[in-house]
């Protein structure tokens, strides 16, 4: 066994060149057996094991930086550099995180949850560098899905420019999590499949390589020849007219030649480009056959790649899914709009009854909201299904072009709230704060999956307007879904419980949690009001006024940022009015990134709990008593 013998980087260049097959063999065994049970991105870590074996068997890390795009990719990284032993804690509440984790490794130089950021870290690195005068490798590994994100074209263009020295190498597999989109994955193809330009170069390689001696005019004629083949075979010749000298495409599983390559690019000035190819899912067949399913996966069985997912109640996102397949049989107008998150967003079905309205534009969030923006001025219902944490990459079209033009664009919102084991760069927890402040956005939450889909009727009936309606990543509660929706007057909330002195304002998920929590409450002689905040935007201004007035004290509970959220806005409407008597708690997500761990986890290390909001609640109560015991006034 050598995978026992590899701690460090540094113990992996000690084996000859032929026993990194063997190697590479073992990661894959391990990494299939050790994700049976802990779960995690398995396809794109299989396909990517020759790779990082050739890049620390080459390279210095962490003298030499490496930058992995979507840090998901990087399991075979972490299993050369110490963490082997830390595996079957993979994503589990505080332990080895599921992406790149500074704190976890010195070898971990770049966090990256979010697709597309990698090239513009290597060329600050490699400013960096050049500016202190260092000699260090910059290595940045971008994956053709991520290579479609508009930031990753903007750090192109740039290292193009500065013919900065680093490299970059393009992991081709033809999926990021769905099948890639676009221009550039068509252009990738083309590339990738031209046997006659694979051929000719290769042909005219090994004629150069049979000269003895080449030197002067001969060289320069040579790279004439060479660079003349590219232009009349290769459509574009994009990354060269970029600034970068195109190496590929290879194997990306024939380690020999990976080794190679980079030994060859090391020699090269300015940036490079090596284009390797790789099959998502290698060595595993479940895996190679649907790469999509086996991206992010639970728990299975090895022989049969059967997952061990209990069944239980649909999940909300597929609820939405078919709602909206509902609504856009009743009108024409819908179109869905998702950025490269088909499956993940539940519209599968959808683009299978409707092709043409289904819009799948690639890892491009600010260019779909802009069009939704366009598409609804035109006419049309567009539905921008997203998820909580990539919308924010949208934020500034959101405002600029939907909301100031109050476009009636309507917001999906996905993955709001805590994630689980994707953690802290997934997390839905900032959109209530970054959306509630923006003019004209209409901002909603259900309480269960039956007042999602009346949300939904709710959002395809209002026309004023930008309107989105966010929910969680949870199984719904296996409540009756009614067949006749109806649309819920905006602005309104609900009372689910009645009480006397003190209410629980509640959103999504949380109103369960305050029903809990107002039933150990009534154990200790206090009987709580629970209420649905459903509108976090507008608020119910009126039973806000009418609450005060009464004297109700108030706990807000939201499973969002603290600051800025439903608890802030609460604050700023009593504030706005000169309401000096409201007593108002917050109890939300604090001012610091939750990590990766089980949801219950994630809402016990942020107090989201029933116990905790009956305390807080009994801390509000007691201090009224003892206000109106001792003659002070409440």
């Amino acid at each position: 066994m050598l995978l026992p013998q590899i701690n460090q980087p540094g113990d992996l260049k000690k084996l000859p060149s032929e026993q990194l097959a063997p190697l590479a063999q073992e990661i894959r065994q391990f990494l299939i057996e050790k994700l049976s049970v802990t779960g995690g991105h398995l396809a794109s870590n299989l396909g990517v094991v020759e790779l990082t074996l050739a890049l620390h068997y080459c390279y210095e890390s962490p003298k030499d930086k490496f930058i992995f795009d979507v840090g998901h990719q990087a399991y075979v990284h972490k299993i050369l550099t110490g963490r082997q032993e830390k595996f079957d804690t993979l994503r589990k509440y505080k332990g080895l995180c599921g992406f790149v984790k500074r704190t976890e490794s010195e070898h971990d130089v770049w966090e990256a949850g979010h697709s597309s950021t990698s090239l513009s870290a290597a060329m600050g690195m490699a400013m960096a560098r050049d500016l202190k005068g260092e000699d260090n490798k910059v290595v940045a590994v971008i994956g053709d899905g991520a290579l479609t994100g508009g930031m990753a074209f903007e750090a192109l263009n740039h290292i193009g420019h500065e013919q900065k020295n680093l490299l970059v190498i393009l992991n081709d597999n033809e999926m990021s999590i769905a099948p890639n989109v676009g221009a550039m994955h068509n252009y990738l193809s083309r590339v990738r499949s031209d046997k006659h330009y694979l051929r000719a170069k290769d042909d005219v390689e090994s004629l150069i390589k049979k000269i003895p001696a080449i030197g002067g005019k001969l060289a320069r004629t040579a790279e004439k020849v060479k660079d003349s083949l590219k232009y009349m075979m290769v459509p574009g010749v994009l990354f060269e007219e970029l600034g970068f000298k195109y190496i590929g495409p290879i194997d990306g599983h024939d380690l020999p030649k990976l080794i190679e390559t980079f030994r060859q690019s090391d020699n090269i000035e300015g940036p490079v480009l090596v284009h390797v190819v790789t099959t998502k899912g290698k060595g595993y067949k479940p895996a190679e056959v649907d790469s999509h399913k086996w991206h992010g996966i639970s728990p299975y069985k090895i022989e049969s790649g059967k997952t061990l997912k209990s069944a239980g109640n649909p999940m909300y996102t597929e609820v939405f899914g078919r709602t909206l397949i509902e609504m856009a049989e009743q009108d024409e107008r819908i179109v869905a709009v998702t950025p490269a998150m088909p499956g993940g967003s539940g519209l599968m079905e959808f683009a299978a009854k409707f092709p043409k309205r289904m819009i799948d534009v690639g890892i491009a969030e600010q260019h779909a909201a802009t069009m939704c923006a366009a598409m609804a001025m035109e006419g049309m219902k567009p539905v921008f299904a997203v998820y909580s944490t990539f919308m924010q990459r949208a934020y500034d079209q959101i405002v600029h072009d939907i909301c100031r033009h109050n476009a009636n664009v309507i917001f999906a919102i996905d993955r709001a709230g805590f994630v689980g084991a994707d953690g802290e760069t997934h997390q839905g927890v900032y959109d209530v704060a970054f959306l509630r402040h923006i003019p004209n956005m209409v901002l909603m939450m259900p309480k269960d999956e039956n007042e999602l889909r009346h949300m939904m009727k709710t959002a395809f009936d209002y026309d004023q307007g930008p309107i989105g309606f966010r929910y969680p990543r949870v199984n719904g509660l296996g409540v009756p879904l009614d067949q006749t929706l109806k649309s819920i007057p905006i602005g309104s909330w609900e009372t689910v419980r009645e009480g006397e002195n003190c209410a629980i304002l509640a959103v999504g998920p949380m109103v369960q949690t305050a029903l809990a929590a107002a039933e150990q409450l009534k154990s200790s002689g206090v009987q709580a009001s629970v209420i649905n905040a459903r509108f976090l935007k507008p608020l119910d201004e009126k039973l806000l006024k009418e609450l005060a007035d009464r004297g109700v004290k108030l706990l807000v509970m939201e499973e969002a940022s603290q600051a800025g959220g439903l608890g802030s806005a609460v604050l700023e409407f009593y504030a706005s009015r000169g309401i000096e008597h409201a007593e108002v708690r917050i109890l939300g997500v604090p001012d610091c990134f939750i990590e990766h761990g089980s949801i219950k986890e994630q809402q016990q290390e942020s107090g989201l709990t029933a116990e905790h909001a009956a305390d807080l609640v009994r801390e509000m109560v007691a201090g009224s008593r003892l206000a109106l015991k001792s003659g002070l006034p409440s």
